[in-house]
């Protein structure tokens, strides 16, 4: 039978009886409560042969329906009590299917059950679902949906002077669907608990724009019914309206549609989880702060105690791995001023032990490093907080002590009660979980960050520590030797405006020591180790902060050079330097993408990882590539590389490549971006997903050990390069990237950069547009116009071969920007 014709019995009025109440629940536990109704049953079928012959004996007759769903709801005429509009359709379902007359005239019905007196605050409540017979005793669910029509909450919200001030209707319509597994499982939906908890949630938030308010009623939800039933993963779609916002409109109003997989953030745990014992796994998110001694070194140190608790704590049993790290802060003390500045920053970890046992491991883990009593807020050597644990609040003082916040020695209070007023607790928060609502609060902690007072002295840091070690013995035997600090790095805390801040940063000049044979610029110039150092020590006194050496030449159709010739051609440099006392200081980075070369090369003394494949290998183009022994390639390169960096705690550089560096110029999927940013997006989000594989999970890198190298003249068009050099903070600002159905935030943000555009061909390429043919060598002025844009837009440092010329452009550039 063809189906496109409907019969339809709409707005059925049934007084049913009800386990889950009315606008209140039964003042009786157990007792339902009778109320009133509305059913609307569509039949899907054929109606042709009625109409054409005007038979009522053909119809299907919509009467008798009614009078059947009154017959089968109605506590008069026996029906039982319900436990939820759920319960009530499947009752329906059962007469109208299974039933006579009915089973001879159809086989299908969708149901739509309107609870009118829904629970206190809410309009309506409606259930809709269909359903179609398997045989003569069954039948199988089709649609399944909730609509929660209508939530009128009061919260404060707007950017006007006078909302933020006074509450305001926020009207929530949630439409729940994809969670059928709670029909089939016998379960309802606690709609009740839905409302009370978007009520007093969304009445405590203070949000700016709708569409904020939307995203965490969103959250919210969603939490609700994954603590109902975890099994099921839902959509919702919510509307929020502010009905008083607009005086020629009813409101004005946002829609968005979210699942679990929009809030990874949120759902890396299990919501249940309260202060006790813990006997699955939880995430934990622990601040971190030192001013005494090196700072860096202690922090890493306490990192790596961190995933030791074993022999740190001998009578537990635990496990802790620290999946995602925040960069790290220099700030200015607060309320204790005279002291040195601290060095802050913050970690996620995933853990089975109970938050007391937590606690227990950062004390015992802050002896360890070396702190010793000092007056509140003094200075330490290393300070660890647990910040948040899982969405739990927590605090251990007895119900009449916790007034106030100066009785919090010996006890925990989670989550942590000044973090809301500490811009240096926030921000390295906001780099990990922007979007983790916070349990107290009811704010995201983008919100939050967004009404702490600015503090100018925040500096964003990065540490290079000292190599070749010292004599170091690790005090455990299961973690190795922490460097000592041979200097620090200042960048700006923002990459969302290409100017900085002149006072806080420099531009560090990083010059190309080439020990190769063949490579495109100075093939030979460097090959021996008398003519390197001649050229190394000439580089520092010309200004270059960082000495990089590489062995192994990355332009087209260069050679194969094997492992042992690698090292062979790069540590003797790296030794001789060390060697050297009139520049044994300068930080020194190797240019290689093997983990046995840059492991050899730190251990002569090179102190950062320079690497044109970001951890990927040579070869792996697309990432991650269909082929599954490119990918096993990859994987290893990957592996070995994140080893020896969080072996040794040293700096990495990643750059976007895309394989051979001549090859695969198409940007062409990122023109959603629009023609003139499509390379900047497509660098946004290759080297985005690599970066965001190499810093999360166990054994990722830390966050602030690693810059980011957007690949100019590599697999780029002269267009695409001019672009990159042109827009190059917008590959690290924090702004939306992908297409508009897939809208993320850029795993880029907030990576300083390095720009290495010397002498490459594309600038040749443009010079010859004049007719002049150039060697390499002679695009310094070339070269000279890019490193000055590169200042202009941000960059950390800038990677060059003409080291005196290019300091001159430095020296002023930075002045200017």
């Amino acid at each position: 039978m063809s189906r496109k014709d409907w019969i339809r019995v709409k707005d059925l009025a049934v007084d049913v009886l009800l386990y889950s109440g009315a606008r209140w629940p039964s003042k009786e536990a157990g007792k339902p409560v009778l109320q009133p109704i509305s059913l609307t049953v569509s039949i899907p079928t054929d109606i042709k042969y009625s109409a054409d012959h005007d038979d009522l004996n053909s119809s299907i007759n919509y009467s008798a329906i009614a009078s059947s769903l009154r017959t089968l709801l109605s506590p008069i005429s026996g029906a039982p009590a319900f436990a939820s509009l759920e319960h009530i359709s499947r009752h329906i379902y059962d007469g109208l299917l299974l039933e006579a007359p009915f089973t001879s005239l159809f086989d299908e019905a969708f149901i739509s059950v309107v609870q009118i007196k829904a629970p206190i605050h809410c309009s309506r409540i409606v259930f809709e679902s269909s359903a179609q017979r398997q045989d003569q005793s069954t039948w199988k669910l089709g649609t399944f949906r909730h609509t929660l029509e209508d939530i009128d909450c009061h919260a404060i919200i707007g950017v006007n002077a006078s909302e933020r001030l006074e509450k305001q209707v926020a009207r929530v319509h949630l439409s729940i669907e994809d969670h059928v597994g709670l029909f089939e499982a016998g379960e309802s939906l606690d709609t009740r608990a839905v409302v009370r908890r978007m009520y007093e949630n969304v009445g405590n938030t203070e949000y700016l724009t709708l569409e904020a308010l939307a995203s965490y009623a969103a959250v919210e939800s969603l939490k609700e019914i994954n603590r109902q039933s975890p099994a099921v993963f839902p959509t919702v779609s919510v509307k929020v309206s502010k009905p008083f916002a607009l005086v020629f409109a009813s409101a004005s109003e946002v829609e968005i549609s979210r699942t679990i997989s929009d809030y990874p953030t949120h759902f890396t745990t299990n919501d249940k989880m309260q202060a006790g014992a813990v006997n699955d796994v939880s995430t934990a998110a622990i601040a971190y702060g030192s001013n005494l001694g090196d700072s860096f070194h202690n922090i890493e140190f306490a990192l790596r105690l961190l995933e030791v608790p074993n022999e740190i704590l001998k009578d537990v049993a635990g496990k802790v791995d620290i999946v995602n790290t925040s960069f790290l802060y220099e700030s200015t003390p607060m309320y204790v001023e005279d002291q040195p500045s601290f060095i802050n920053g913050a970690c996620m970890i995933e853990t089975d032990l109970p938050p007391l046992q937590l606690l227990r491991l950062l004390k015992c883990i802050e002896t360890t490093v070396g702190r010793v009593p000092s007056i509140r807020n003094g200075p330490r050597a290393v300070d660890l907080d647990i910040v948040f644990f899982n969405n739990a609040v927590i605090d251990t003082r007895a119900l009449d002590a916790r007034a106030g916040l100066e009785n919090l020695e010996g006890h925990l209070v989670v989550p942590h009660p000044r973090m809301c007023e500490r811009e240096f607790v926030l921000r390295p928060l906001n780099d990990m979980i922007p979007d983790f609502i916070h349990p107290v609060k009811r704010q995201a902690i983008s919100m939050l960050l967004s009404k702490v007072a600015a503090d100018p002295s925040l500096r964003k840091v990065m540490p290079v520590p000292k190599f070749p070690l010292s004599d170091q013995v690790p005090s455990f035997p299961s973690i190795q030797p922490v460097p000592s600090t041979l200097c620090h790095w200042i960048h700006p805390i923002s990459s969302n405006d290409g100017h900085r801040n002149r006072f806080v940063a420099k531009t560090r000049l990083m010059a190309i020591v080439n020990t190769t044979p063949d490579s495109f610029s100075d093939g030979s110039d460097h090959e021996s180790l008398p003519t390197a150092m001649i050229f190394a020590k000439s580089a520092v006194q010309d200004g270059a902060d960082i000495l990089d050496i590489g062995g192994y030449s990355t332009r087209p159709g260069a050679a194969f050079v094997s492992v042992q010739d690698e090292i062979d051609r790069v540590v003797p440099v790296v030794s001789g330097i060390r060697g050297d006392v009139s520049i044994a200081s300068v930080p020194i980075s190797v240019d290689t993408f093997r983990p046995d070369v840059a492991r050899a090369a730190i251990l002569a003394g090179a102190n950062i990882i320079n690497d044109v494949y970001s951890f990927t290998g040579p070869t792996c183009y697309p990432y991650p590539s269909t082929e599954i022994k490119e990918l096993e390639a990859a994987r290893k390169y990957i592996v070995g590389m994140k080893a020896t960096a969080r072996e040794f705690a040293v700096p990495v550089v990643l750059m976007h490549s895309r394989g051979d560096a001549g090859s695969n110029k198409d940007y062409s999927e990122y023109l959603y971006a629009g023609a003139d940013h499509s390379v900047v997006e497509g660098v946004r989000v290759e080297l985005g997903r690599k970066v965001e594989e190499i810093v999360r999970g166990p054994g990722g890198v830390r966050r602030w050990m690693v810059m980011i190298d957007p690949g100019v003249g590599f697999s780029k068009t002269v267009e695409g390069n001019l672009e990159v050099l042109r827009e190059a903070a917008s590959v690290t600002a924090d702004v939306l990237i992908g297409p508009d159905t897939a809208r993320r935030t850029n795993p880029l943000a907030g990576y300083p950069r390095l720009i290495g555009s010397s002498r490459k061909s594309f600038l040749g390429t443009i010079l010859a547009q004049d007719g002049r043919t150039t060697s390499p060598k002679e695009r310094t002025l070339a070269t000279a116009a890019t490193v000055a844009c590169a200042v202009q837009q941000g960059a950390s440092v800038v990677r060059v071969h003409d080291v005196q010329e290019m300091a001159d452009v430095l020296r002023v550039a930075d002045l200017i920007w």
